[in-house]
């Protein structure tokens, strides 16, 4: 009798735990559940599975991708710039940036909420580098996301935040050393009211602000310039052996 009982757990066991496989979901329920994953490490993280896992996870359903070595125009979700994906991106869209080279990014206004994402490891495996003469390599009136970036420019700033929450987040920003220095900014923020913004649930804020966490800032004559509203506040600075990392807020004073 006991051992009847014994056998029958151990079968309920084997079934409990076939049936409960994660792989034996549907792709329509796992790319659902990997829509709440966090776009880097969680879902990056998905993909090195196995292959289905990887189709699943860098489907253009979850984040726009942009790759310079793109050959065929034609493929959905994958675009040859940064400023043709963001022109097809809806509001809340992931634009994962591939690494490897450099990618154009001179005075790409973003007025959309958007999350940019660099594909490399590191910071410095995706570039964004701004040509000299342009105000800035991108400018946001709307609550975004950067994270995993190296964004360098000759001159002007980095970003120049106009309206919206900004949030930076282990990136790099380099202003290249020249003769004129004092024109270059990491940040620029020129904004001034603090109305509500209507975004998705996800996105939703209050107010005008910059959140800067774990990102390097070189060069330049400040880290951040402000004309508007908005004042530094919050600074943390922690050193390490080859860099300077900052964590720090841009709103207004309270």
């Amino acid at each position: 009798m006991m051992e009847a009982q014994t056998r029958k757990c151990k079968r309920l066991g084997k079934h409990t735990k076939a049936s409960s496989n994660i792989n034996n979901l549907d792709d329509g329920c796992l790319m659902h559940i990997f829509s709440f994953l966090s776009p880097i490490p969680d879902r990056y993280n998905t993909a090195l599975v196995c292959h289905r896992w990887l189709f699943l996870a860098c489907h253009p359903r979850h984040w726009l991708r942009v790759d310079r070595s793109v050959k065929d125009l034609s493929k959905p979700g994958v675009f040859p710039s940064i400023e043709t994906a963001v022109a097809a991106a809806r509001p809340g869209d992931t634009i994962l940036i591939a690494s490897g080279g450099s990618h154009v990014a001179s005075n790409i206004q973003i007025n959309k909420p958007l999350c940019l994402i660099g594909a490399g490891e590191l910071p410095e495996d995706t570039t964004l580098v701004c040509s000299r003469g342009s105000d800035s390599a991108m400018e946001f009136s709307s609550t975004c996301k950067l994270a995993n970036l190296t964004v360098r420019v000759e001159l002007g700033c980095c970003l120049l935040h106009r309206s919206g929450r900004l949030t930076i987040d282990g990136c790099i920003l380099q202003c290249e050393s020249n003769p004129l220095d004092h024109l270059s900014y990491a940040i620029v923020s020129t904004a001034s009211s603090s109305e509500y913004e209507v975004l998705p649930s996800a996105l939703k804020t209050s107010g005008d602000s910059v959140a800067v966490s774990r990102t390097r800032i070189e060069g330049g004559a400040k880290a951040v310039l402000t004309s508007g509203a908005l004042s530094l506040q919050q600074v943390r600075v922690i050193y390490s052996r080859t860099s300077v990392f900052f964590w720090f807020d841009v709103e207004q004073p309270r």
